[in-house]
């Protein structure tokens, strides 16, 4: 749902996912969450090598799949992914305020809760807060000690 309107969600034809499966294989840090059909994507964007920074996406578009622990699984990965290969320092995410399940899996997942950007998101003709949140790569580290 990446934050957008709660309304729009509908069935996507087959036309429409093989553009989406094409544009995920035109990114370079892109992934689809799949079970036994594609459920979502989640992607590192602004990559930046220079700095070892990324931002994190993520959307489960089949609303079926949700509470089930595959997005915290997906951010897992991506993250292993970018401290482990990329050698990041930090990966942040916005999370729009309602969103109170992806808050949630980004912090079990290690990230920090950093500030929020006041009214950044309309949704369905209302104003919405996005909520920053990051993990730096000791704290990413800090987790894998853990067993998280």
């Amino acid at each position: 749902m990446y934050g957008g309107n709660r309304s729009d969600l509908h069935p996507m034809t087959e036309e429409a996912a093989k553009r989406w499966v094409r544009r995920l294989l035109d990114h370079e840090y892109a992934w689809v969450i799949e079970t036994s059909t594609l459920i979502g994507e989640i992607r590192l964007d602004r990559v930046d090598l220079r700095d070892r920074r990324a931002s994190l996406a993520i959307g489960i578009e089949d609303s079926s799949q949700l509470g089930k622990g595959l997005g915290t699984e997906a951010i897992t990965l991506a993250l292993g992914y970018a401290f482990n290969v990329l050698k990041l320092h930090r990966v942040s995410a916005r999370v729009v305020d309602y969103n109170l399940r992806g808050i949630r899996a980004y912090q079990k997942c290690g990230f920090v809760v950093e500030g929020r950007e006041r009214e950044a998101a309309l949704v369905d003709g209302a104003w919405h807060d996005d909520v920053m949140m990051a993990i730096l790569d000791r704290e990413y580290l800090a987790t894998q000690r853990k067993g998280t």
